[in-house]
């Protein structure tokens, strides 16, 4: 990862804790990425020694006040940057994705005791744009 990326990535976090901050801790940009990596591990599906296939499609969603927050302070990007750190996650494992990959930010009025919720589903063709409508 070169320094600009690093910085970016960098930045993207720190527009993160700003939105959760008073209303949270500053973990949760680390837990957030720690959710991500672990369910994308624990939906892995070993199908030959060398093929280890994981879902593509990332939903996050965060309380709508969150959410409205990070939209406020531009950050269009935070899906974005969440696909990299994920891609990165996968290459490092050797996993295979279903798809190509893709993170979508949504809003919720759902309050479970966390700021965000991490779910996957495998999608052979995806944007996160695409992802399927809630019922």
């Amino acid at each position: 990862m070169s320094k600009g990326e690093l910085t970016r990535w960098e930045r993207v976090l720190e527009r993160w804790e700003s939105a959760l901050v008073p209303g949270s801790h500053r973990r949760e940009p680390v837990e957030l990425l720690d959710a991500l990596r672990h369910e994308c591990d624990s939906q892995a599906v070993v199908c030959s020694e060398s093929r280890v296939v994981v879902p593509n499609a990332y939903e996050v969603e965060l309380d709508a006040r969150v959410h409205e927050e990070l939209v406020r302070q531009g950050g269009g990007d935070v899906g974005e940057a969440l696909t990299d750190h994920l891609a990165r996650h996968g290459e490092r494992k050797g996993y295979e994705w279903a798809g190509p990959l893709a993170v979508r930010i949504t809003p919720t009025a759902r309050r479970s005791g966390s700021p965000y919720r991490v779910s996957s589903i495998p999608m052979p063709h995806v944007r996160a744009d695409d992802f399927p409508a809630d019922d």
